[in-house]
C-alpha cells in the first residue's frame, strides 16, 4: 500500500468513526496534516483522491467538507466505470441486471405510488409513439426503468442499477432491435411490466421484468459478433467516442 493510500485510509477512518460527519468541515491543510501525522503533500494528495470519489468536496474560498455521503453521490462513479468496460465483461453486466432488476421491480409493485405509476405510463406511451426513433426509445426506456426502481424507495439499489445501465450500450441495443424489427416486441415487454405494477402484483412484476432482461441478454449474445468482428457492445463504445 502506498503512502497516499494510507493517508486516504486515515481520513476515511475519521469519517467512518463519525469524528468527521457528513457535512463536516476539515481542518486547514497544515493543521489536518499535523492531526494525521502526515506530510502536507501526502495530505493534499489524499484529499484530492477523496474529492474525485465524491467523499470530500472543496468549496472555493471556504474550505474542504465531507459530502452528504448519500448513495447516489458515492455510487455515481459506477456509471463512468461501466462506460470503459469492453468485450465479455459488458455481458456480465446484463447478468447482474438480471439478478437485481426483477427483484427490484417486484418490490416496486408493492410500494409504487399513483404518481410514480402515472410517470411510468407516460414513458411507456412515449415509447409507443417513438416507433423507430432510437434516441427517443432510448431516452424513455431509461426513464421508464429509473422511475420503476426509484419506486422501491431504496436509494442504494437505485444508484447501483442506474450505474450499470450504460446509455451507449442501451442505444446500440435499441438500434439493433429496430433494425431487427423487434422494437415492438420489446415495448410490449415494458407494457407487461406496467400492467403488473398497476395491479400491484409483485410476482407478476418480477416475472415480467425477468422476461424483459432475459430477452435483452439473449439478443446481445445472439448478436455478439458482427461482420467486422466487433461485438455490438464494442460498437457502442465506439459510438460514445464519435462526435454527433
Amino acid at each position: 500500500m502506498s503512502l497516499t493510500d494510507k493517508a486516504i485510509d486515515r481520513i476515511r477512518e475519521l469519517i467512518q468513526s463519525g469524528e468527521l460527519a457528513p457535512g463536516a468541515k476539515l481542518s486547514p491543510e497544515p493543521q489536518l496534516a499535523a492531526e494525521l501525522g502526515l506530510s502536507r503533500n501526502l495530505t493534499r494528495e489524499a484529499v484530492k483522491a477523496l474529492v474525485v470519489s465524491r467523499v470530500l468536496e472543496i468549496r472555493r474560498g471556504d474550505g474542504t467538507y465531507v459530502t452528504s455521503l448519500e448513495p447516489e453521490l458515492l455510487l455515481s462513479g459506477v456509471g463512468s466505470a461501466v462506460e470503459l468496460l469492453r468485450g465479455d465483461t459488458l455481458l456480465e453486466l446484463t447478468e447482474v441486471r438480471r439478478l437485481f432488476e426483477p427483484v427490484a421491480t417486484a418490490l416496486a409493485a408493492t410500494r409504487i405510488s399513483d404518481a410514480a405509476l402515472a410517470e411510468v405510463e407516460r414513458h411507456l406511451d412515449a415509447m409507443r409513439a417513438a416507433r423507430e426513433d432510437v434516441e427517443r426509445l432510448n431516452e424513455h426506456d431509461a426513464a421508464f426503468h429509473r422511475t420503476v426502481i426509484a419506486a422501491t424507495g431504496n436509494a442504494t439499489l437505485s444508484a447501483l442499477l442506474e450505474g450499470i445501465s450504460s446509455r451507449t450500450v442501451r442505444a446500440r441495443i435499441w438500434r439493433g432491435l429496430v433494425d431487427d424489427n423487434a422494437a415492438a416486441r420489446t415495448v410490449a415487454e415494458h407494457e407487461a411490466i406496467y400492467r403488473a405494477l398497476a395491479d400491484r402484483d409483485a410476482a407478476l412484476a418480477q416475472a415480467a421484468a425477468l422476461m424483459h432482461v432475459t430477452t435483452t441478454e439473449h439478443w446481445l449474445r445472439a448478436h455478439w459478433e458482427r461482420e467486422d468482428g466487433r461485438s455490438p457492445l464494442d460498437l457502442a463504445a465506439a459510438d460514445a467516442r464519435t462526435p454527433p
